[in-house]
């Protein structure tokens, strides 16, 4: 399976060719607090839909994702104490961050698993090529580290998907009304 990630490398005004390890860890950092809050707002908007299921699984993927940028956080600090970043949230865009609009009424909780195994699927897509820019040898380790993770999760994601029993037949959509305008 070919995994696309577009020639900017879901990055703006960002060189990664020119990525310190400092730099990299905060991306790394921002990366994983998009992720963890895009993921938060789906599981507060399928909690509104009741949708449980889905729901729980996404506020469950956003625990995940703080634990990672918590981790990560904690390295930078033991590594480069207060040194101000050089990165920010608008340099990057949906890197491991599901699109807005994913999460949808009578979402089911295998639909919520294929999100996030998609999103797990983008951001190892990032930091493989991320890895093959730069020209740093900690920093391409880290990216390297990095898309390692992106795997385990995408088989934590997968062992999810094998233990659901399957969806029942019929279109949700089908029970959903059309966007209506405001």
């Amino acid at each position: 399976m070919s995994l696309e990630v577009p020639l900017n490398l879901k990055s703006r005004n960002l060189d990664l060719a020119q990525l310190s390890l400092c730099d990299a860890i905060d991306l790394a950092v921002l990366v994983e607090e998009e992720a963890r809050d895009r993921y938060a707002d789906f599981a507060d908007q399928l909690t509104l839909h009741h949708t449980p299921e889905a729901a729980g699984f996404f506020r469950w993927m956003s625990e995940i994702e703080e634990k990672h940028r918590k981790e990560l956080a904690e390295r930078r600090q033991a590594k480069f104490g207060t040194q101000p970043s050089r990165v920010n949230l608008g340099m990057i865009f949906d890197i491991e961050a599901p699109e807005h609009g994913e999460a949808r009424v009578f979402m089911t909780e295998r639909e919520a698993l294929d999100v996030a195994l998609r999103s797990e699927q983008s951001a190892q897509a990032f930091f493989a090529a991320a890895k093959d820019a730069v020209r740093d040898p900690e920093t391409r380790a880290l990216f390297a580290e990095l898309e390692i993770e992106e795997i385990l999760h995408q088989r934590l994601v997968r062992e999810e998907i094998a233990e659901l029993p399957p969806d029942s037949p019929g279109n949700q959509e089908d029970y959903s009304d059309p966007p209506v305008q405001q």
